[in-house]
């Protein structure tokens, strides 16, 4: 039997993964919570308004990426 099988999370990513995971979920409800204080919206409403931004920021980062890739390309 294998020393880490017990516990596949600290087998994995150790503590420091743990720890990511638990600052990244504290960081993603104050975010929640903050659209939801701010706007007066239910939280599951706030949270739909959170993955929108994300989508959005996420959508403006692959673009931007694809800009810049092809002037790369075009420099070389």
């Amino acid at each position: 039997m294998a020393q880490n099988s017990f516990s596949p999370v600290l087998a994995r990513g150790g503590m420091g993964g743990i720890v990511r995971w638990f600052i990244q979920i504290v960081i993603y409800d104050i975010c929640i919570t903050g659209i939801q204080d701010i706007l007066g919206v239910s939280r599951m409403v706030a949270l739909f308004i959170f993955l929108g931004i994300m989508i959005l920021i996420s959508i403006g980062g692959y673009m931007l990426r694809k800009k810049m890739s092809g002037q790369a390309d075009s420099d070389i």
